[in-house]
């Protein structure tokens, strides 16, 4: 329990750093000192606070009730071992993986075979077998909510390998990219605190879509602003 406990804490403070720079770029001018100091921070926090989770997962998987004793007689076994691990587990690899993936297509842009390199590829393969075997695991305990969850890391993982490995990419494609992936990661940290700390203090709103579509929807929402202003953008240059 100790242990847990302190790669909670960790979980909880590079999340919270990750969550506060997310905002720095977002909102800031883009390609100065500012966008790339802040972005950095972001991109290490996301990838801290995707191990911790997942660490964090494992855990809960082996010991659910042990891990988390407040959710006794809240919650059954089954459901504790499916949020606080599988889809935990999950969200720690989506995190990771659209972190390091954002990262390198910025660093990478000149050079895209670097893109294919070991990590990058091995993460795309873990989102894909996460994502199946999380729909699997919410199909044995009849919860719709991680089997809803899996088609992120199923859309992540297919549209990621679709750009590293398609044989034309666009001059502007690898900014997409950057944006896609951590604007992606931006959005699973938020659904962490949405979703998962209202189990903790909201236990009846655990399962409230809004809990989990409120990040979403602005996420995505940002993705299509900044990528359709790249666009523009391109248009008026060409």
């Amino acid at each position: 329990m100790l242990i847990f406990k302190l790669l909670v804490a960790a979980h909880i403070g590079t999340g919270t750093t990750g969550a506060l720079a997310f905002w720095v770029p977002i909102l800031g001018r883009k390609g100065g000192a500012d966008h790339r100091r802040w972005g950095r921070i972001f991109a290490f926090a996301m990838m801290a606070t995707g191990f911790w989770a997942i660490c964090m997962s494992l855990l809960t998987i082996t010991m659910p009730l042990r891990t988390h004793p407040q959710l006794a007689g809240r919650f059954d076994t089954d459901f504790i071992r499916g949020i606080f691990g599988w889809l935990m587990l999950h969200m720690g690899i989506l995190t990771i993986n659209l972190a390091w993936y954002g990262w390198l297509c910025i660093r990478n842009r000149r050079d895209h075979a670097k893109n294919l390199e070991w990590r990058n590829l091995t993460l795309q393969a873990a989102i894909l077998i996460a994502a199946v075997n999380l729909a699997v695991q919410g199909w044995l305990i009849h919860l719709p909510l991680m089997i809803g969850a899996s088609f992120v890391g199923l859309a992540t993982g297919a549209t990621n390998l679709w750009f590293l490995y398609k044989p034309r990419r666009a001059p502007q494609d690898w900014l997409k990219e950057h944006i896609k992936g951590f604007v992606g990661a931006g959005i699973s940290v938020y659904t962490a605190f949405m979703a998962f700390g209202s189990v903790r203090i909201f236990p009846a709103l655990a399962l409230h879509p809004a809990m989990w579509s409120i990040p979403l929807v602005v996420g995505v929402s940002l993705i299509i602003y900044h990528q359709q202003k790249i666009g523009r953008a391109g248009g008026l240059a060409a």
